[in-house]
């Protein structure tokens, strides 16, 4: 009896060859990644032997950039992304223009015409999200300053790459291409006014419906007590909503996924939806890397070197050069000008979707759809590299350059307390890092009571906004002992660590007791785990809890101050000293 397995062949021959040539790639200290994108050019249809199912392994991709972008939404609330949007609003835009303009100029060098070119610069100008993730997890900054920014920049521009996909095809006759069937009657404004309507009701829905329903249903879910149904939860929201968003919306899968994230972010359940995604997010990601091998042909590196060079310089280069310049004229350092440059510097899924649907207007030709799958395969792999170059990079640059040494010196007025901050706030304070869920819980607290604190946060729109509110805050990574030292931890009574990084709460609670022997130390923790490693090394009393670890880091911190202690401060996270 024969059967289809084209599914169970792909699944088997991607997932086998990606970890014998990932592990060979980590042997040799190469990223993994590399290996995965060799078993994409091995099974794909460009080199002899087994031939995967293109269009299946295409599809599971999918899946896992659902599965991926759902899981940087449950750590991306919209505040964090409206916290970056100085930056990431105008960086995305500028960096996008500027990538576009030197991708036309060179297609048109090339003798292609203005159409083919246009679409050639739009399709270098998008970064690659999931590139971007695997990158910032495997570092742990996910979740700094600097990946909050890399992250609000290309949400940004995935934004903007969705709309130019829906106008493309109307603008295609313009641009001397096809005409799309049922397109040519439709007037250019009433589809940019459909685009927009249609993104705007899918945010809205999301926002006020989704954000109360999502969480409500998950906690119903979790009220069962079965894992099974708690995975399968959390795995049919993000799939189920990607999917109707791009169906009823015409939103990107990957965005909607995004949004199904945000939403469910709210719920007191979504550190353990982020665990329970985990092992399904890996796994379908490094599909989306052997997806990527598999459309990419090896001889465009004999028939056309030049023009590959120089389409990964543009990738490479030039859109990383454009983002530094932008992030230093915001004012940033150079560790985060550098960060963000790198997180660019490579394109990948909405790059192939731009070329395809230009191949399929007859805007793109077919050696421009080979051209940015290559450049997406060298920057890809190249990108690991860009990321292990910028400390190295940064401390040549600062070595040698009397400019780069005054960029990184310069004044800052947010990286230090104004002049005339009151003497309550520089004696005997709180030290509060981190102004997230559980920062603001405890600095609600402090402030009905009127006990003094300094808050420390990497995002200087944060700070910004806290100083516009009369509080005391400064800007920049408590890790790094001056920023401490700018909030007075050597007189202060206390150090309230409001963020779950176990390493970087260490280096701050070591700085804390060099500079203040006596002062007392407050930690958060995600588990159990961390906490007991935390509490044998005698760094301070450790909370650790999902529910309700803001209130218990609140009623600790006031019955030091000998505040009221209000009946809804009953802490359920256990402290542990």
């Amino acid at each position: 009896m024969e059967h289809n397995v084209s599914l169970i062949s792909t699944l088997a021959a991607g997932f086998g060859l990606a970890l014998i040539l990932g592990f060979v790639a980590e042997r040799l200290r190469l990223p993994a990644l590399v290996g995965y994108l060799l078993a994409g050019i091995a099974i794909g249809p460009a080199t002899p032997g087994f031939v995967a199912d293109v269009g299946i392994a295409a599809q599971l991709s999918e899946i896992g950039v659902m599965l991926l972008m759902f899981g940087v939404g449950l750590h991306f609330s919209l505040k964090d992304l409206m916290a970056v949007k100085r930056i990431a609003l105008p960086g995305a835009v500028v960096q996008m223009g500027a990538a576009t303009l030197l991708g036309l100029g060179l297609a048109m060098w090339w003798g292609w015409s203005a159409g083919a070119a246009l679409v050639f610069g739009l399709s270098l100008s998008c970064a690659s999200t999931v590139v971007l993730l695997k990158a910032l997890e495997a570092r742990g900054t996910l979740e700094s300053v600097n990946g909050r920014i890399a992250v609000g920049w290309l949400v940004v521009e995935d934004l903007a790459t969705v709309l130019i996909l829906v106008l493309l095809p109307p603008l295609a006759p313009v641009l001397g291409g096809a005409t799309q069937a049922g397109s040519a009657d439709v007037p250019l404004w009433r589809t940019i006014a459909e685009t927009l309507a249609q993104m705007a009701a899918f945010v809205v829905l999301m926002l006020v419906v989704g954000r109360r329903v999502l969480p409500w249903l998950l906690w119903q879910v979790a009220r069962t007590g079965s894992r099974e149904l708690f995975t399968l939860m959390v795995i049919a929201v993000a799939i189920g909503i990607a999917y109707g968003a791009g169906v009823l919306f015409h939103v990107s899968f990957a965005l909607g996924a995004f949004f199904a994230g945000m939403v469910m972010r709210e719920s007191e359940y979504s550190h353990r939806a982020a665990q329970e995604s985990l092992p399904l997010r890996d796994s379908f990601s490094v599909l989306f890397f052997v997806s990527v091998g598999m459309l990419f042909d090896p001889m465009t590196l004999v028939d056309q070197p030049l023009h590959l060079l120089g389409v990964v310089a543009i990738v490479m280069l030039g859109k990383a050069i454009a983002a530094t310049a932008i992030v230093l004229l915001f004012r940033y350092p150079l560790n985060t000008a550098m960060t963000v440059s790198a997180s660019l510097a490579q394109i990948g899924e909405f790059s192939f979707i731009l070329a395809g649907l230009g191949l399929q207007l007859e805007l793109l030709p077919k050696a421009g759809m080979n051209l940015v799958l290559a450049a997406a395969l060298v920057s890809i792999a190249l990108n690991p590299v860009m990321f292990a170059m910028i400390q190295p990079l940064q401390r040549w640059v600062l070595s040698r350059s009397a400019f780069a040494r005054k960029l990184e010196a310069r004044d800052d007025p947010l990286a230090e307390l104004p002049q005339t901050t009151e003497r309550q706030y520089l004696e005997g304070q709180v030290v509060l890092v981190g102004f997230g869920r559980v920062g603001r819980r405890i600095a609600q607290a402090l402030t009905e009571r009127d006990i003094p604190f300094v808050v420390a946060d990497q995002s200087r729109e944060t700070v910004e906004a806290l100083r516009k509110r009369g509080m005391a805050a400064v800007s920049g990574d408590a890790s790094d002992p001056m920023v401490l030292v700018q909030a007075h931890i050597a007189n202060a009574a206390m150090l309230v660590v409001a963020i779950p990084d176990s390493m970087r709460a260490r280096q701050m609670a070591d700085t804390a007791r060099q500079l203040n022997p006596g002062i007392e130390i407050v930690l958060r923790t995600h588990g159990e785990e961390e906490s007991a490693l935390l509490r044998k090394e005698q760094l301070g009393t450790v909370f650790y809890g999902e529910e309700e670890l803001a209130k218990g880091m609140s009623r600790h911190v006031l019955q030091r101050f000998n505040a009221d202690i209000p009946e809804n401060l009953s802490p359920v996270a256990t402290p542990a000293h």
